[in-house]
């Protein structure tokens, strides 16, 4: 994304709620690395959510997340 990504529109709006609700980050790293989430069942099961972030500060859904978390059986040993 490189410098693309600063001048996008949901870029901004991302930092300024991240901003508004207090984080501060350490802004230490390269800042060029987006990131993911992903829910990954059990055996055979897979990959029960995969988000990744399309701008910075993209974020996955919390219930989401917890929908995927829910349907991960335990696998017989």
């Amino acid at each position: 994304m490189m410098m693309s990504g600063f001048f996008r529109f949901g870029v901004w709006q991302n930092f300024f709620r991240a901003w508004k609700s207090g984080y501060s980050g350490n802004l230490e790293g390269e800042g060029f690395t987006l990131g993911g989430v992903y829910v990954i069942g059990a055996g055979r099961q897979g990959v029960l959510l995969e988000h990744r972030e399309k701008e910075f500060g993209d974020k996955v859904s919390l219930l989401s997340v917890l929908e995927a978390a829910e349907k991960i059986k335990p696998q017989a040993s």
